[in-house]
């Protein structure tokens, strides 16, 4: 048996400027952070000739016959990541995955990304291959971005692979990650000062990401006004949190929530309106909705005194507090049971991706990564 995890995570700056529309005509950077909140996948190799995955979290089980075409199985919206990355190794039989998730699907914390990371972190571990988080990143981002053409940005691979808080620079060229050390106590006011609350509604992201990328690509747009004023606010966010300065980083959240409704349609809606109107009057600086809308959780900045009243004022109107903590890990391996896939298709396969996007070969620098 081997067990690998991927946290999930919350952006607070520059959100959207890391779909490729956008970053690839004029940079994008964004500052998330890993919560303690994480997607678990569990692998067991077994004598059959089957392949079996079953999902707790969709309450689903899918079952392959290496003997038939998998070009002709219908798709499966459910399952289709982890179906997507067991075709990229060749793997067809032999193998049980289970996996399990600690939020809701389609909840705006970057899940999908996730499932995609902590796959890709069992099987390689599995081949006998140490991916740097990098790799684990690009090659998230490899696969659904170019394989499977989901019309996402690339974020949520890079904070499920490296954890921490982080500021992410994405060009055509490559993503570089830069850790934002920052001392403990401010770390931690920051942490308490943050609050997430499910709004009950998980959603597709897709037609608005969709409708995202293609305002993207003309420059004229509100949207691409809008990215552009976002994309500023990273270095404002950075400046307020090495400064110290907590409550003008939860003004700037408030100003990044009135320019990411720009964005598209859909970003919100009258509960998340009504919602985040009232935490604001009592008490919140500032917040917004998680993700590319629409539901999800919202996040709000709020000075601890006035939590326990937005609390219940929120409760009321149906939502429900998650409590959480930073991560600061990133995807790893929590146990390996001398699990080792004997097929070396999968080996080869993986070697092969790496190679087609360009594996580093020199060290790379300890405070930062690029990718090429």
């Amino acid at each position: 048996m081997l067990i690998a995890r991927a946290p999930v995570r919350i952006s607070l700056a520059g959100g959207g400027t890391d779909l490729p529309a956008y970053y690839t005509q004029y940079g994008g950077a964004v500052i998330n952070t890993t919560v303690d909140k994480y997607f678990y996948v569990v692998l067991r190799v077994y004598d059959g000739d089957t392949l079996q995955i079953t999902s707790s979290d969709y309450r689903t089980f899918y079952r392959q016959d290496p003997a038939v075409d998998e070009s002709s199985l219908p798709d499966d919206g459910i399952l289709e990541l982890p179906r997507a990355v067991l075709h990229a190794f060749g793997i067809r039989r032999g193998l049980s995955m289970f996996l399990a998730s600690e939020i809701p699907p389609g909840t705006g914390l970057g899940s999908s990304s996730a499932v995609t990371v902590a796959i890709l972190k069992a099987l390689s571990t599995a081949c006998g291959e140490h991916l740097t988080k990098a790799e684990l990143a690009e090659l998230a981002c490899y696969l659904e971005l170019e394989e499977m053409r989901m019309p996402i940005g690339k974020q949520d691979q890079y904070a499920a692979a490296f954890g921490g808080l982080n500021e992410i620079v994405f060009t055509a060229d490559g993503a570089q990650v830069t850790p934002l050390d920052l001392p403990w106590d401010t770390r931690q006011r920051l942490q308490s000062h943050l609050m997430l609350f499910f709004t009950g509604h998980a959603r597709n992201s897709a037609a608005i990401l969709k409708q995202q990328s293609a305002a993207s690509r003309q420059p004229s747009s509100a949207t691409v006004e809008a990215l552009h004023r976002v994309k500023a606010m990273v270095a404002d966010v950075k400046r307020a949190f090495v400064t110290g300065d907590l409550d003008a980083f939860g003004e700037l959240l408030h100003e990044n929530w009135t320019q990411k409704k720009r964005f598209a349609a859909g970003i919100s809606n009258d509960l998340i309106d009504d919602s985040y109107e009232t935490a604001r009057r009592l008490g919140a600086l500032g917040g917004k909705i998680t993700g590319a809308g629409g539901g999800g959780f919202l996040m709000l900045y709020c000075e601890p005194r006035f939590q326990p009243q937005v609390t219940d004022a929120l409760e009321a109107r149906g939502l429900r507090r998650m409590d959480f903590r930073f991560d600061s890990t990133g995807a790893r391996v929590l146990m390996n049971a001398g699990l080792t896939l004997a097929s070396t298709t999968a080996r080869s396969r993986l070697l092969a991706l790496l190679q087609r996007l360009g594996r580093p070969v020199l060290p790379i620098p300890a405070d930062w990564r690029m990718v090429r």
